[in-house]
């Protein structure tokens, strides 16, 4: 089954199972994917997470549920699908058919998605927020050729610095953990508070901040670990950094010539929206994606970083 194809019956499946309790996990293996990349490349495709878009489809439903209801105070005689009018619910009833677990956090939830709460809705109708099922299609754009190369490489022992991030939020994050480690452990700060000097040591011989990683988070689908690293020299690991390795494969590397973070996004971008889903040569090998980085002026136009992508042949 291609990505196109993929995305297609996952938003199905979503629409089915609106009303029941489901998250990445199940939306990805409903369509064999790998929850890490299908959220990954969902996001960048249509621009919300997987959470996201069911919580705006849940939310645009109880928006047309609040305005088919006749309300008394807290109550609601609602419509069925049919158009029938039913027996009367309260709002909690409505939060719990859409997943909250109060009416308290419904309404909150409610308010910020359509800008009114669910009384005031109903008495402006015209005012709901549309929130309709995506319809997905990818465009393989001309121009610019994207420039990479298939390597073999052996097992990776990195070490580094560890942070969890979204999905949502990481395009936005992700910069502002380099900048604190940058400001912080850069080369134009020579600065070491007491007892550091081991943590620095490690950053310099291992060259801390060459690599860029993103990991599958094994617990929660909505977000994954991300390590500013280098390769592991051996030797104590100082407090606050972490060892961990990266699989033998293939890899796919895509080169970024720009400045940062614009042009390894826009690359990241297209590898998930252009390269992967029209690919009838390569598919994801495991869910790991690499980030390296040059030396030089991170803001200069002609600044060289790349993305590695690990692959296997159809």
């Amino acid at each position: 089954m291609d990505w196109l194809t993929s995305f297609r019956k996952a938003i199905d499946y979503m629409e089915e199972h609106l009303l029941t309790d489901i998250g990445v996990q199940e939306v990805a293996d409903a369509v064999y994917l790998s929850p890490f990349y299908f959220q990954k490349c969902f996001k960048i495709v249509t621009g919300y997470s997987v959470g996201e878009y069911l919580r705006n489809r849940r939310l645009y439903l109880a928006g047309l549920d609040v305005i088919r209801a006749d309300y008394t105070g807290d109550e609601a005689r609602c419509q069925s699908g049919n158009g029938k009018k039913g027996g009367k619910v309260k709002i909690i009833d409505l939060a719990y058919r859409y997943g909250y677990d109060s009416q308290e956090s419904f309404t909150k939830a409610f308010t910020r998605f359509h800008g009114l709460s669910p009384m005031q809705l109903r008495a402006q109708p015209h005012r709901i927020k549309v929130f309709l099922p995506l319809i997905v299609e990818i465009s393989v754009k001309g121009g610019s050729k994207m420039e990479y190369t298939i390597e073999k490489r052996e097992v990776m022992k990195m070490i580094g610095f560890e942070r969890t991030f979204s999905f949502e939020s990481s395009y936005q994050e992700i910069p502002k953990f380099w900048q604190e480690f940058n400001e912080r452990y850069g080369m134009g700060n020579a600065e070491c508070e007491p007892g550091e000097e081991a943590l620095r040591q490690t950053i310099a011989e291992c060259i801390v901040g060459e690599f860029g990683v993103c990991v599958e988070d094994d617990v929660d689908m909505e977000h994954f670990r991300y390590y500013i690293a280098g390769a592991y020299q051996g030797g104590e690991v100082p407090d606050g950094m972490k060892v961990f390795e990266i699989p033998a494969g293939e890899w796919a590397k895509f080169k970024c010539k720009g400045t940062m973070p614009d042009a390894l996004q826009t690359v990241n971008t297209r590898i998930f929206s252009e390269w992967l889903p029209g690919n009838t040569e390569y598919e994801i090998a495991f869910h790991v994606t690499v980030e390296w980085y040059s030396d030089g002026d991170t803001n200069g136009a002609d600044y060289e970083s790349a993305i590695w992508i690990p692959v296997k042949r159809l």
